[in-house]
């Protein structure tokens, strides 16, 4: 039996127990919602349940943000798997249940909402139902922006673990550094189109999800869904793989909005130029404009552990697509000025 099996069972086996014990004891099935996508013919809504004591909704506001601003609490998670959800919207009622780690993922047809932010509900067995926010894009919408988290608005110096775990677990939360010029960049970018949809693409934690919604609004960044990942052992190993998570996310958007020409940015401190690079070349008609920051030697030390990018991070040309470089949002600003994207055609106009 591979390691990461042994792994597997001993997580489901914790989970089981603790659910049962936790259960026990009082606690409840508790419904937390992620901002969800879609398309005036379909949405995804997106969510998760997890046990929580009772007592921790009657603490005062003190200690509830003591409880928020430790990253490390985030991760002390029970899951609550298999359990029945149902989405409503509007007459409109899907039925699901969580999967394995307690996700919720429920795809509803014909919802009859219009363009813009919503509000639908997630009900499950012993919870109470909670409103979570969906947003159905504008089929007029022709450009959209695509943005990496990690060392391309937050310096976090991710995926180095014991920095990792550092930053993610033990350090406030609310402490974090935006990476300087990065709002003021997309604020320009998207200026010319206010309907632009953005999406957050991370390999971040589903349990930093509540944290990373309130830094991108201090930090002034746009609203978007974000589109995390669940740490943890798989069927091929003990982690999951960021990289494929990205390219799947990335290519689940490109089809599921097939009128919108994407503008990518991300950082060199990993494999975002390397993904986006595949996305250029299997749909360079659908993406206006790559943006990579590029990390100082320092930061990719921290990231990798060398002082240069990793191979295949270096500027090059993207088939035409347009490219820019900056140290950080001031540089990439000045950059795009110089060379503003994304094109305006409609990807079905072009030669």
């Amino acid at each position: 039996m591979a390691l990461a099996d042994i792994a597997r069972r001993v997580e489901r086996t914790i989970n089981r127990v603790g659910t049962r014990r936790k259960a026990a004891a009082g606690w409840r099935p508790t419904i937390t919602g992620f901002a969800g996508y879609g398309s005036e013919r379909r949405v995804h809504v997106l969510g998760r349940v997890l046990m929580q004591d009772p007592a921790d909704r009657e603490e005062g506001p003190e200690n509830l943000r003591e409880q928020a601003e430790r990253g490390w609490r985030q991760f002390l998670t029970i899951q609550v798997k298999d359990l029945p959800v149902a989405v409503r919207i509007g007459e409109k009622v899907a039925h699901s249940r969580t999967n394995a780690n307690g996700y919720i993922d429920v795809l509803v047809e014909d919802h009859g909402l219009a363009p813009g932010w919503h509000e639908v509900t997630i009900e499950a067995d012993g919870a109470e139902p909670v409103q979570s926010s969906v947003l159905i894009v504008e089929p007029a919408t022709r450009v959209g922006l695509i943005s990496d988290i990690d060392d391309t608005v937050l310096v976090t110096w991710l995926p180095r673990a014991l920095i990792a775990a550092w930053n993610s677990w033990v350090r406030h939360t609310d402490k974090r550094r935006p990476v300087p010029g990065m709002a003021e960049f997309y604020r320009e970018m998207l200026r010319e189109h206010p309907d632009a949809p953005v999406f957050y693409l991370s390999t971040g934690a589903w349990n930093t999800y509540d944290t990373l919604v309130t830094f991108l609004k201090q930090h002034n960044l746009p609203t978007g869904p974000l589109l995390l990942t669940d740490w943890g052992p798989t069927p091929t190993g003990m982690f999951r793989s960021g990289a494929e998570h990205k390219k799947v996310q990335l290519r689940n958007l490109i089809i599921e909005y097939p009128e919108i020409n994407w503008i990518l940015v991300g950082d060199d401190g990993q494999h975002d130029p390397l993904i986006y690079g595949e996305a250029v070349f299997e749909h360079p008609d659908r993406i206006a404009g790559v943006a990579i920051r590029q990390l100082s030697p320092g930061e990719h030390v921290l990231s990798h552990g060398t002082a240069a990018p990793l191979e295949g991070s270096e500027p090059s040309p993207r088939h035409e697509v347009p490219t820019i470089f900056g140290a950080d949002g001031h540089e990439l600003l000045d950059a795009w000025r110089a060379a503003p994207f994304p094109r305006a055609e409609h990807p079905a106009t072009k030669d």
